[in-house]
Protein backbone atom coordinates (compact mmCIF):
# COMPACT_ATOMS: atom_id res chain seq x y z
CA UNK A 1 0.00 0.00 0.00
CA UNK A 2 1.19 3.18 -0.93
CA UNK A 3 1.61 5.99 1.74
CA UNK A 4 2.02 9.63 1.01
CA UNK A 5 3.95 11.84 3.17
CA UNK A 6 1.98 14.14 6.24
CA UNK A 7 0.56 16.70 5.05
CA UNK A 8 1.71 20.10 6.85
CA UNK A 9 0.45 23.78 7.23
CA UNK A 10 2.08 26.28 6.04
CA UNK A 11 2.05 29.87 8.37
CA UNK A 12 3.82 32.85 9.26
CA UNK A 13 6.63 31.09 7.49
CA UNK A 14 6.58 27.87 9.55
CA UNK A 15 5.65 24.17 9.00
CA UNK A 16 3.74 23.00 11.88
CA UNK A 17 1.12 20.65 12.28
CA UNK A 18 -2.50 22.02 13.15
CA UNK A 19 -3.49 23.01 16.51
CA UNK A 20 -3.74 19.85 19.00
CA UNK A 21 -1.79 17.59 16.43
CA UNK A 22 -5.04 17.19 14.50
CA UNK A 23 -5.01 14.70 11.48
CA UNK A 24 -7.60 14.03 8.87
CA UNK A 25 -7.26 10.89 6.52
CA UNK A 26 -6.20 11.59 2.43
CA UNK A 27 -7.89 8.59 0.92
CA UNK A 28 -6.89 6.84 -2.35
CA UNK A 29 -9.40 7.21 -5.38
CA UNK A 30 -8.10 4.04 -6.97
CA UNK A 31 -8.44 1.81 -3.41
CA UNK A 32 -10.71 3.76 -1.90
CA UNK A 33 -8.30 3.53 1.32
CA UNK A 34 -5.86 5.76 3.53
CA UNK A 35 -2.79 6.98 1.68
CA UNK A 36 -1.78 9.52 4.26
CA UNK A 37 -2.94 12.20 6.60
CA UNK A 38 -3.17 15.66 6.31
CA UNK A 39 -3.53 18.76 8.75
CA UNK A 40 -6.71 19.86 9.90
CA UNK A 41 -6.62 23.03 10.59
CA UNK A 42 -8.77 24.55 13.42
CA UNK A 43 -10.38 27.60 13.44
CA UNK A 44 -7.23 29.23 15.26
CA UNK A 45 -4.65 27.88 13.11
CA UNK A 46 -7.15 29.69 9.97
CA UNK A 47 -6.94 32.62 11.53
CA UNK A 48 -3.51 32.80 12.40
CA UNK A 49 -2.87 32.28 8.66
CA UNK A 50 -5.36 35.55 8.45
CA UNK A 51 -2.82 37.32 10.42
CA UNK A 52 0.18 36.88 9.52
CA UNK A 53 -1.31 37.84 5.90
CA UNK A 54 -1.96 40.72 6.79
CA UNK A 55 1.10 41.63 9.05
CA UNK A 56 3.00 41.08 5.61
CA UNK A 57 0.89 42.34 3.36
CA UNK A 58 0.75 45.90 5.60
CA UNK A 59 4.24 45.65 7.38
CA UNK A 60 6.88 44.70 4.83
CA UNK A 61 7.89 45.84 1.30
CA UNK A 62 6.20 42.65 -0.35
CA UNK A 63 3.63 44.73 -2.12
CA UNK A 64 6.16 47.24 -3.30
CA UNK A 65 9.48 45.22 -4.03
CA UNK A 66 8.94 44.17 -7.41
CA UNK A 67 11.83 43.22 -8.06
CA UNK A 68 12.34 40.94 -5.32
CA UNK A 69 8.74 39.51 -6.22
CA UNK A 70 9.87 38.71 -9.38
CA UNK A 71 13.09 36.87 -8.62
CA UNK A 72 11.25 35.06 -5.37
CA UNK A 73 8.97 33.68 -8.25
CA UNK A 74 11.45 32.13 -10.55
CA UNK A 75 13.45 30.50 -7.54
CA UNK A 76 9.82 28.87 -6.62
CA UNK A 77 8.77 28.13 -9.94
CA UNK A 78 12.72 26.37 -10.08
CA UNK A 79 11.33 24.44 -7.53
CA UNK A 80 8.07 22.96 -9.06
CA UNK A 81 9.98 21.97 -11.91
CA UNK A 82 12.48 20.17 -9.05
CA UNK A 83 9.99 18.08 -7.87
CA UNK A 84 8.39 17.08 -10.94
CA UNK A 85 8.07 13.85 -10.28
CA UNK A 86 7.09 13.82 -6.36
CA UNK A 87 3.92 15.91 -8.02
CA UNK A 88 3.33 13.50 -10.31
CA UNK A 89 3.24 10.89 -7.82
CA UNK A 90 0.93 13.25 -5.49
CA UNK A 91 -1.27 13.80 -8.55
CA UNK A 92 -1.74 9.83 -9.24
CA UNK A 93 -2.34 8.53 -5.70
CA UNK A 94 -4.25 11.70 -3.90
CA UNK A 95 -5.90 13.45 -7.36
CA UNK A 96 -6.78 9.73 -9.10
CA UNK A 97 -4.93 10.65 -12.26
CA UNK A 98 -4.04 8.11 -14.59
CA UNK A 99 -0.60 8.42 -15.78
CA UNK A 100 -1.64 10.00 -19.00
CA UNK A 101 -3.46 12.87 -17.77
CA UNK A 102 -0.85 13.26 -15.03
CA UNK A 103 1.58 14.25 -16.78
CA UNK A 104 -0.12 16.56 -18.80
CA UNK A 105 -3.38 18.82 -17.65
CA UNK A 106 -2.14 17.82 -13.51
CA UNK A 107 1.99 18.79 -13.66
CA UNK A 108 3.10 19.61 -16.98
CA UNK A 109 0.26 22.53 -17.96
CA UNK A 110 0.93 23.91 -14.39
CA UNK A 111 4.71 23.98 -14.84
CA UNK A 112 4.21 25.47 -18.15
CA UNK A 113 1.38 28.02 -16.40
CA UNK A 114 3.86 29.40 -13.48
CA UNK A 115 6.40 29.90 -16.66
CA UNK A 116 3.74 32.15 -18.66
CA UNK A 117 2.62 33.86 -15.53
CA UNK A 118 6.28 34.90 -14.97
CA UNK A 119 6.90 36.04 -18.48
CA UNK A 120 3.86 38.57 -18.38
CA UNK A 121 4.65 39.96 -15.33
CA UNK A 122 6.66 42.95 -17.84
CA UNK A 123 3.71 42.69 -19.63
CA UNK A 124 1.67 44.48 -16.59
CA UNK A 125 1.12 48.26 -16.37
CA UNK A 126 2.35 49.22 -13.07
CA UNK A 127 2.13 52.93 -13.48
CA UNK A 128 0.69 54.81 -16.38
CA UNK A 129 1.40 58.90 -17.47
CA UNK A 130 -1.67 60.78 -18.79
CA UNK A 131 -0.49 64.02 -19.22
CA UNK A 132 -1.49 67.34 -18.29
CA UNK A 133 -4.80 68.49 -18.75
CA UNK A 134 -5.87 71.55 -17.69
CA UNK A 135 -9.30 71.68 -15.67
CA UNK A 136 -10.93 74.33 -13.64
CA UNK A 137 -8.10 76.64 -15.01
CA UNK A 138 -5.57 74.98 -14.61
CA UNK A 139 -2.78 72.47 -15.37
CA UNK A 140 -2.77 69.13 -13.82
CA UNK A 141 -0.83 65.81 -14.11
CA UNK A 142 -2.09 62.57 -13.83
CA UNK A 143 -0.75 59.52 -12.97
CA UNK A 144 -2.74 56.29 -12.98
CA UNK A 145 -1.16 53.59 -10.54
CA UNK A 146 -1.98 50.00 -10.30
CA UNK A 147 -1.44 48.44 -6.78
CA UNK A 148 -1.67 44.97 -4.94
CA UNK A 149 -5.44 44.75 -3.80
CA UNK A 150 -4.56 43.08 -0.49
CA UNK A 151 -4.86 39.93 1.22
CA UNK A 152 -6.41 36.77 -0.91
CA UNK A 153 -8.35 34.12 -0.14
CA UNK A 154 -7.36 31.52 -2.57
CA UNK A 155 -10.09 28.52 -2.46
CA UNK A 156 -9.52 25.66 -4.74
CA UNK A 157 -11.11 22.64 -6.15
CA UNK A 158 -9.83 18.67 -6.17
CA UNK A 159 -10.21 18.04 -9.89
CA UNK A 160 -6.56 19.68 -11.03
CA UNK A 161 -5.39 21.14 -7.80
CA UNK A 162 -1.77 21.88 -8.68
CA UNK A 163 -2.93 23.42 -11.79
CA UNK A 164 -5.47 25.99 -9.83
CA UNK A 165 -3.10 26.25 -7.13
CA UNK A 166 -0.34 27.56 -9.39
CA UNK A 167 -3.03 29.78 -11.35
CA UNK A 168 -4.20 31.37 -8.33
CA UNK A 169 -0.93 31.58 -5.88
CA UNK A 170 1.69 32.85 -8.42
CA UNK A 171 -0.70 35.16 -10.13
CA UNK A 172 -1.75 37.08 -6.64
CA UNK A 173 2.26 36.48 -5.40
CA UNK A 174 3.44 38.51 -8.56
CA UNK A 175 0.49 41.17 -8.56
CA UNK A 176 2.56 41.90 -4.73
CA UNK A 177 -0.47 40.12 -2.54
CA UNK A 178 -0.42 37.73 -0.13
CA UNK A 179 -1.80 35.05 -0.33
CA UNK A 180 -4.07 32.48 1.89
CA UNK A 181 -4.22 28.77 0.77
CA UNK A 182 -7.15 26.71 1.33
CA UNK A 183 -6.78 23.03 -0.96
CA UNK A 184 -9.92 21.07 -1.18
CA UNK A 185 -10.31 18.77 1.59
CA UNK A 186 -9.58 15.73 -0.84
CA UNK A 187 -6.27 16.89 -2.25
CA UNK A 188 -4.54 18.18 0.57
CA UNK A 189 -1.04 17.06 -0.36
CA UNK A 190 -1.30 19.34 -3.46
CA UNK A 191 -1.81 22.54 -1.21
CA UNK A 192 0.83 21.40 1.55
CA UNK A 193 3.47 20.37 -0.70
CA UNK A 194 3.03 24.59 -2.08
CA UNK A 195 4.03 25.13 1.41
CA UNK A 196 6.92 23.24 1.65
CA UNK A 197 8.07 24.66 -1.22
CA UNK A 198 7.85 28.20 -0.30
CA UNK A 199 9.65 27.56 2.96
CA UNK A 200 12.72 26.20 0.78
CA UNK A 201 12.42 29.09 -1.27
CA UNK A 202 12.95 31.20 1.32
CA UNK A 203 9.45 33.40 1.37
CA UNK A 204 9.14 35.89 4.07
CA UNK A 205 7.07 35.43 6.90
CA UNK A 206 2.98 35.00 5.93
CA UNK A 207 3.79 36.48 2.31
CA UNK A 208 1.88 32.87 1.97
CA UNK A 209 0.02 30.85 3.84
CA UNK A 210 -1.79 27.15 3.62
CA UNK A 211 -4.17 25.88 5.59
CA UNK A 212 -5.97 22.79 4.80
CA UNK A 213 -9.09 21.23 6.33
CA UNK A 214 -10.91 18.07 6.70
CA UNK A 215 -13.98 19.96 7.00
CA UNK A 216 -15.92 20.95 4.44
CA UNK A 217 -16.80 24.76 4.91
CA UNK A 218 -15.00 25.72 8.22
CA UNK A 219 -12.06 28.01 6.59
CA UNK A 220 -13.38 29.37 3.61
CA UNK A 221 -16.22 30.55 5.59
CA UNK A 222 -13.82 32.34 7.64
CA UNK A 223 -11.79 33.61 4.64
CA UNK A 224 -14.96 35.00 2.64
CA UNK A 225 -16.18 36.79 5.81
CA UNK A 226 -13.05 37.82 7.22
CA UNK A 227 -12.70 42.01 6.88
CA UNK A 228 -8.74 41.54 7.15
CA UNK A 229 -9.10 39.33 3.72
CA UNK A 230 -9.61 41.89 0.54
CA UNK A 231 -10.60 39.19 -2.41
CA UNK A 232 -11.37 35.84 -2.68
CA UNK A 233 -10.49 33.72 -5.32
CA UNK A 234 -12.61 30.70 -5.81
CA UNK A 235 -12.82 27.91 -8.39
CA UNK A 236 -15.13 24.79 -8.08
CA UNK A 237 -18.86 25.03 -8.11
CA UNK A 238 -21.31 27.39 -9.10
CA UNK A 239 -23.76 26.72 -5.99
CA UNK A 240 -20.48 27.06 -3.78
CA UNK A 241 -19.69 30.63 -5.73
CA UNK A 242 -23.11 31.94 -4.85
CA UNK A 243 -22.74 31.44 -1.26
CA UNK A 244 -18.88 33.23 -1.49
CA UNK A 245 -20.79 36.32 -2.95
CA UNK A 246 -22.88 36.08 -0.23
CA UNK A 247 -20.81 36.01 2.26
CA UNK A 248 -18.23 38.15 0.83
CA UNK A 249 -21.31 40.82 0.42
CA UNK A 250 -21.14 42.20 4.22
CA UNK A 251 -17.51 43.57 4.13
CA UNK A 252 -17.87 44.41 0.12
CA UNK A 253 -15.11 41.97 -0.75
CA UNK A 254 -13.91 41.75 -4.44
CA UNK A 255 -14.79 37.98 -5.85
CA UNK A 256 -13.38 36.45 -8.51
CA UNK A 257 -14.85 32.84 -9.30
CA UNK A 258 -14.62 30.39 -11.99
CA UNK A 259 -17.35 27.73 -11.62
CA UNK A 260 -19.19 25.63 -13.48
CA UNK A 261 -19.53 24.66 -17.44
CA UNK A 262 -21.70 22.44 -19.36
CA UNK A 263 -19.87 23.31 -22.77
CA UNK A 264 -20.41 22.25 -26.37
CA UNK A 265 -18.58 20.43 -29.03
CA UNK A 266 -20.38 21.33 -32.24
CA UNK A 267 -18.78 19.07 -35.22
CA UNK A 268 -20.69 21.41 -38.53
CA UNK A 269 -22.33 18.88 -41.66
CA UNK A 270 -19.17 19.33 -43.75
CA UNK A 271 -16.26 19.21 -41.10
CA UNK A 272 -13.75 17.07 -42.00
CA UNK A 273 -12.98 13.47 -40.98
CA UNK A 274 -16.36 13.82 -39.78
CA UNK A 275 -16.86 10.19 -38.08
CA UNK A 276 -12.74 10.89 -36.25
CA UNK A 277 -14.16 14.48 -34.91
CA UNK A 278 -16.76 12.96 -33.64
CA UNK A 279 -15.03 9.84 -32.03
CA UNK A 280 -12.74 12.45 -30.33
CA UNK A 281 -15.57 13.69 -28.54
CA UNK A 282 -15.73 11.05 -25.60
CA UNK A 283 -15.75 12.15 -22.34
CA UNK A 284 -13.07 10.46 -20.64
CA UNK A 285 -9.70 12.28 -20.06
CA UNK A 286 -9.60 12.50 -16.21
CA UNK A 287 -12.53 10.75 -16.27
CA UNK A 288 -14.44 14.08 -17.32
CA UNK A 289 -13.99 15.90 -14.10
CA UNK A 290 -12.93 18.98 -16.19
CA UNK A 291 -15.16 22.43 -15.68
CA UNK A 292 -14.46 23.45 -18.70
CA UNK A 293 -14.88 20.10 -20.51
CA UNK A 294 -17.39 20.06 -23.56
CA UNK A 295 -19.92 17.74 -22.27
CA UNK A 296 -22.38 18.17 -25.02
CA UNK A 297 -21.96 16.85 -28.27
CA UNK A 298 -23.81 19.03 -30.61
CA UNK A 299 -24.21 17.01 -34.47
CA UNK A 300 -26.01 17.86 -37.39
CA UNK A 301 -29.48 15.88 -37.70
CA UNK A 302 -28.50 15.00 -41.38
CA UNK A 303 -25.40 12.73 -40.23
CA UNK A 304 -26.83 12.02 -37.01
CA UNK A 305 -27.01 8.19 -37.47
CA UNK A 306 -23.45 8.38 -38.92
CA UNK A 307 -22.65 9.84 -35.64
CA UNK A 308 -23.84 7.65 -33.63
CA UNK A 309 -22.24 4.61 -34.91
CA UNK A 310 -19.10 6.39 -34.83
CA UNK A 311 -19.32 6.73 -30.99
CA UNK A 312 -20.66 2.84 -30.93
CA UNK A 313 -16.91 1.99 -32.09
CA UNK A 314 -15.28 4.61 -30.40
CA UNK A 315 -16.55 3.63 -26.52
CA UNK A 316 -16.54 -0.06 -27.37
CA UNK A 317 -13.00 0.17 -28.57
CA UNK A 318 -12.18 2.14 -25.27
CA UNK A 319 -13.62 -0.40 -23.14
CA UNK A 320 -9.84 -2.09 -21.86
CA UNK A 321 -8.34 1.32 -22.04
CA UNK A 322 -9.24 2.77 -18.66
CA UNK A 323 -8.46 2.43 -14.91
CA UNK A 324 -4.96 1.30 -15.76
CA UNK A 325 -2.74 2.36 -12.88
CA UNK A 326 0.55 1.40 -14.47
CA UNK A 327 -0.19 1.99 -18.17
CA UNK A 328 2.00 4.85 -19.73
CA UNK A 329 -1.06 6.01 -22.51
CA UNK A 330 -4.05 5.48 -19.83
CA UNK A 331 -5.53 9.01 -19.08
CA UNK A 332 -8.47 7.77 -17.67
CA UNK A 333 -8.64 6.74 -13.70
CA UNK A 334 -11.53 7.02 -11.30
CA UNK A 335 -13.50 9.62 -9.89
CA UNK A 336 -12.66 11.58 -6.99
CA UNK A 337 -14.30 10.43 -4.17
CA UNK A 338 -17.80 7.92 -3.12
CA UNK A 339 -19.26 10.96 -3.12
CA UNK A 340 -18.69 11.96 -6.84
CA UNK A 341 -19.55 8.52 -7.92
CA UNK A 342 -22.87 8.34 -6.32
CA UNK A 343 -23.33 11.80 -7.75
CA UNK A 344 -22.97 10.59 -11.69
CA UNK A 345 -24.72 7.49 -11.14
CA UNK A 346 -27.96 9.65 -10.04
CA UNK A 347 -27.15 11.12 -13.05
CA UNK A 348 -27.11 7.94 -15.13
CA UNK A 349 -30.56 7.21 -13.85
CA UNK A 350 -31.81 10.65 -13.76
CA UNK A 351 -30.52 10.04 -17.84
CA UNK A 352 -32.73 6.77 -18.47
CA UNK A 353 -35.98 8.34 -16.64
CA UNK A 354 -35.59 11.42 -18.86
CA UNK A 355 -36.11 9.10 -21.85
CA UNK A 356 -32.14 9.42 -23.10
CA UNK A 357 -31.10 5.86 -24.73
CA UNK A 358 -27.42 4.79 -23.18
CA UNK A 359 -25.29 4.49 -25.71
CA UNK A 360 -22.49 3.08 -23.81
CA UNK A 361 -21.54 2.43 -19.98
CA UNK A 362 -23.51 3.80 -17.23
CA UNK A 363 -22.40 1.21 -14.14
CA UNK A 364 -19.94 1.15 -11.47
CA UNK A 365 -16.69 -1.08 -11.91
CA UNK A 366 -15.83 -2.64 -8.76
CA UNK A 367 -13.25 -4.69 -10.94
CA UNK A 368 -11.48 -2.54 -11.58
CA UNK A 369 -10.25 -2.19 -7.67
CA UNK A 370 -11.96 -0.81 -4.73
CA UNK A 371 -11.68 2.76 -5.54
CA UNK A 372 -14.43 4.71 -7.36
CA UNK A 373 -14.67 3.61 -11.11
CA UNK A 374 -17.47 4.72 -13.88
CA UNK A 375 -16.87 3.82 -17.15
CA UNK A 376 -17.43 5.60 -19.21
CA UNK A 377 -20.76 6.38 -20.29
CA UNK A 378 -22.50 7.92 -23.16
CA UNK A 379 -26.42 8.99 -23.86
CA UNK A 380 -27.61 9.53 -27.55
CA UNK A 381 -31.29 10.57 -28.19
CA UNK A 382 -30.80 13.57 -25.74
CA UNK A 383 -33.07 17.24 -25.58
CA UNK A 384 -31.21 20.27 -24.08
CA UNK A 385 -33.85 20.86 -22.13
CA UNK A 386 -33.44 17.58 -20.35
CA UNK A 387 -31.06 17.53 -16.70
CA UNK A 388 -28.36 15.86 -18.24
CA UNK A 389 -28.10 17.90 -20.81
CA UNK A 390 -28.32 21.31 -18.46
CA UNK A 391 -26.57 20.37 -15.00
CA UNK A 392 -22.87 19.91 -14.46
CA UNK A 393 -22.40 15.81 -14.10
CA UNK A 394 -18.15 16.42 -13.74
CA UNK A 395 -18.17 12.68 -14.82
CA UNK A 396 -17.43 10.57 -17.84
CA UNK A 397 -20.53 11.20 -19.82
CA UNK A 398 -21.04 12.47 -22.94
CA UNK A 399 -24.81 13.65 -24.30
CA UNK A 400 -25.35 13.64 -27.73
CA UNK A 401 -27.99 16.35 -29.40
CA UNK A 402 -29.23 16.68 -33.10
CA UNK A 403 -29.20 20.18 -34.42
CA UNK A 404 -30.80 21.38 -37.80
CA UNK A 405 -28.53 24.02 -38.67
CA UNK A 406 -25.88 26.02 -38.11
CA UNK A 407 -28.07 28.77 -36.25
CA UNK A 408 -29.84 25.95 -33.93
CA UNK A 409 -26.40 24.41 -33.39
CA UNK A 410 -25.69 28.30 -31.77
CA UNK A 411 -29.18 28.01 -30.00
CA UNK A 412 -28.78 24.92 -28.56
CA UNK A 413 -25.10 25.81 -27.59
CA UNK A 414 -26.15 28.83 -25.94
CA UNK A 415 -28.95 27.85 -23.72
CA UNK A 416 -27.22 26.90 -20.96
CA UNK A 417 -26.56 28.61 -17.79
CA UNK A 418 -23.57 27.90 -17.89
CA UNK A 419 -20.41 29.85 -20.65
CA UNK A 420 -17.19 28.23 -19.86
CA UNK A 421 -15.66 26.45 -22.79
CA UNK A 422 -16.90 24.76 -26.33
CA UNK A 423 -15.07 23.22 -29.65
CA UNK A 424 -16.25 23.91 -32.97
CA UNK A 425 -14.85 21.97 -35.23
CA UNK A 426 -15.49 22.48 -39.28
CA UNK A 427 -14.48 24.54 -42.02
CA UNK A 428 -12.32 27.43 -40.45
CA UNK A 429 -13.91 30.38 -41.61
CA UNK A 430 -17.51 28.67 -40.58
CA UNK A 431 -16.03 27.60 -37.16
CA UNK A 432 -14.85 31.03 -36.33
CA UNK A 433 -18.34 32.46 -37.02
CA UNK A 434 -19.86 30.23 -34.51
CA UNK A 435 -17.31 30.54 -31.49
CA UNK A 436 -17.83 34.53 -32.33
CA UNK A 437 -21.81 33.82 -31.14
CA UNK A 438 -21.14 31.48 -28.52
CA UNK A 439 -21.61 33.01 -24.91
CA UNK A 440 -18.15 31.20 -23.82
CA UNK A 441 -14.73 32.23 -22.49
CA UNK A 442 -12.58 29.63 -24.30
CA UNK A 443 -13.50 28.65 -27.43
CA UNK A 444 -11.47 25.96 -29.60
CA UNK A 445 -11.41 25.52 -33.10
CA UNK A 446 -10.20 22.58 -35.30
CA UNK A 447 -8.64 21.27 -31.59
CA UNK A 448 -6.78 24.70 -31.33
CA UNK A 449 -5.58 25.39 -27.74
CA UNK A 450 -7.91 27.78 -26.00
CA UNK A 451 -6.71 27.14 -22.49
CA UNK A 452 -3.21 28.10 -21.64
CA UNK A 453 -1.22 29.82 -19.08
CA UNK A 454 -0.94 32.87 -21.33
CA UNK A 455 -4.24 33.33 -22.63
CA UNK A 456 -6.96 34.69 -19.78
CA UNK A 457 -9.55 32.04 -18.92
CA UNK A 458 -12.81 32.17 -16.92
CA UNK A 459 -16.77 32.28 -18.10
CA UNK A 460 -19.61 33.88 -18.88
CA UNK A 461 -22.70 33.99 -17.01
CA UNK A 462 -23.40 31.24 -14.40
CA UNK A 463 -19.55 30.06 -14.87
CA UNK A 464 -17.99 32.99 -13.20
CA UNK A 465 -16.65 36.60 -13.22
CA UNK A 466 -13.33 37.21 -13.96
CA UNK A 467 -10.14 35.85 -15.34
CA UNK A 468 -7.32 33.57 -14.30
CA UNK A 469 -3.87 33.14 -15.98
CA UNK A 470 -2.35 35.66 -18.71
CA UNK A 471 -1.34 39.16 -17.76
CA UNK A 472 -5.34 39.56 -17.03
CA UNK A 473 -4.97 36.93 -13.93
CA UNK A 474 -2.04 38.66 -12.33
CA UNK A 475 -4.56 42.09 -12.80
CA UNK A 476 -7.20 40.66 -10.96
CA UNK A 477 -5.26 41.19 -8.20
CA UNK A 478 -4.60 44.86 -8.21
CA UNK A 479 -6.33 48.03 -7.48
CA UNK A 480 -6.28 51.15 -9.77
CA UNK A 481 -5.26 54.58 -8.29
CA UNK A 482 -5.99 58.44 -9.57
CA UNK A 483 -3.50 60.54 -9.05
CA UNK A 484 -4.10 64.15 -9.92
CA UNK A 485 -0.45 66.67 -9.36
CA UNK A 486 -1.27 70.73 -9.61
CA UNK A 487 0.94 71.65 -12.29
CA UNK A 488 0.33 74.75 -12.37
Amino acid sequence: MVTLPEGKLYIDGKLRSAAGGKTYDNIGPWTGEVIGQAADASADDVNEAIAAARRAFDNTDWSTNRAMRYELMKKYRDLLYANREKLVHIARHEVGSAIGAAFRAQIDGALSGADRLIECFDQVHWEEDLGIRNENGYDTKRLVIHEAVGVVGAITPWNVPLYVNVGKVVAALLAGCTVILKPAPDTPLMGAIMGELAAEAGFPAGVFNVVTSGHAAMAGEMLTTDPRVDLISFTGSTAVGKLIMQNGASTLKRVFLELGGKSAFIVLEDAPNFPMTVMGSMVVFHAGQGCAYPTRLLVPKSRYDEAVKALEMAYAGFSTKWGLFDEPTCIMGPVISKRQLDRVMSYVEIGQKEGARLLAGGKVRPDKGGGFFVEPTCFVDVRNDMRIAQEEIFGPVLVVIPYEDEADAIRIANDSVYGLGGAVFGPTESAVRVCRAIRAGALSVNGGVSITGDLPFGGYKQSGMGREWGREGIEEFLETKAIGIRAS
